[in-house]
């Protein structure tokens, strides 16, 4: 008789840790794995812990803060983080669910959009499909730029600039390029209390990547 036994399946839940641009991009590709999943709901599994339009709702609203906060204004910062943290509390409770409901049946668990809490040391999860991290350096008003490996590449670059007063797209950039990504490039003479967006794109023997997502950072 066997005795192997099911390894219960863990979802990825440190959504706490991470910015407000990745709890969305990751909320958002959850609902919709998760909005019309026959594997999951009754009369499958349990009923949902609750409508999967509030976790849509939840989802527009930090996105409308996230905008709202890109001029780096105190009181929409603080709006924005209330969205987010609104939008992981509804992905704990989700990613639980699953946990409970998949019948650790790796297939049925990863149509839901979650992914496998991975065993052993964690890492950070990335800030974008091509920043790593950003953290603040040594001096005031530096900051540093890790970037994320791209198959194929031979170089990088990247390219911030301070978000305007007003909000809204800069119309000024910096930018630098780079053959090295597994240490971070530091950038200095930003402005304290500032917010600065960055974005980074690779060179491939095709050509230029397009430019990644951007992420918002407030120099300190």
């Amino acid at each position: 008789m066997s005795t192997n036994k099911l390894v219960p399946i863990s979802a990825a839940l440190g959504f706490a840790k991470v910015p407000a641009e990745i709890v969305l991009s990751n909320s958002t590709n959850i609902y919709g794995k998760m909005n019309g999943n026959t594997n999951f709901g009754a009369p499958q599994t349990l009923p949902l812990p609750f409508d999967l339009a509030t976790l849509k709702t939840a989802n527009d609203a930090l996105q409308a803060a996230i905008s709202a906060a890109l001029g780096g204004d105190r009181h929409a910062t603080a709006q924005r983080n209330r969205e987010r943290e609104a939008v992981v509390k509804l992905l704990v409770q989700l990613g639980k669910y699953v946990e409970a409901n998949c019948k650790d049946d790796m297939t049925v668990f990863l149509s839901s959009g979650f992914t496998v809490r991975p065993s052993g040391r964690t890492q950070t999860p990335p800030v974008s499909e091509t920043i790593r991290k950003v953290q603040s350096g040594a001096n005031s008003g530096d900051m540093q730029v890790t970037l994320m490996s791209f198959p194929g590449a031979g170089s990088y670059e990247l390219r911030w600039a301070q978000v305007p007063a007003g909000g809204g797209a800069p119309t000024a950039w910096n930018s630098r390029p780079t053959l090295i990504i597994k240490k971070p490039i530091t950038l200095t003479g930003l402005t304290p209390g500032a917010t600065y967006v960055f974005q980074a794109r690779a060179l491939t023997n095709i050509g230029w990547t397009d430019w990644g997502d951007p992420l918002t950072r407030m120099a300190v």
